[in-house]
């Protein structure tokens, strides 16, 4: 077991919770699975192989409990469903998404360093966090055009 994987679930207990085997498994599933970006149908899915009887409601209401306790962040790549991935970092990485297959390619280097200092300072204004996302064609797309 890592240490994010045992973090998580001392977040989860010390709030209360109950550490279901359903509910370590929706855990797992997103951490083993983070850089795909899942939604709550994909991830029910990868559950379910494991607990045939897991319901979908009971991934929903894991997903609320884990995006509570800051544990997960809610993704948004305007495909018309929510997707997760861990909030392991203080600062969001950025996206490229592709407008004809919908993959979506991580950006790990923090590519606006220099402008929000900037925006600092001019705009006396302190910048806890930013999201972006950039639209475009992949490699494998363009190749097959």
């Amino acid at each position: 077991m890592n240490d994010v994987y045992t973090s998580i679930l001392q977040k989860v207990k010390i709030k209360g919770y109950k550490l279901t085997p359903q509910r370590k498994a929706v855990i797992d599933t997103i951490l083993k699975n983070d850089h795909r970006h899942l939604n709550t149908e994909e991830i029910y899915e990868i559950v379910k192989e494991l607990y045939p009887n897991i319901g979908l409601a009971t991934v929903y209401r894991t997903l609320i409990v884990l995006d509570e306790l800051d544990v997960i962040t809610k993704m948004n790549f305007d495909d018309g469903c929510i997707r997760y991935e861990m909030n392991s970092e203080t600062h969001q990485h950025h996206h490229l998404i592709c407008r004809n297959c919908g993959n979506v390619i991580e950006v790990m280097e923090d590519l606006l360093d220099d402008l929000e200092k900037t925006v600092e300072k001019k705009y006396q204004f302190k910048i806890i966090d930013h999201n972006l996302k950039i639209y475009g064609l992949c490699k494998n797309c363009l190749d097959s055009q």
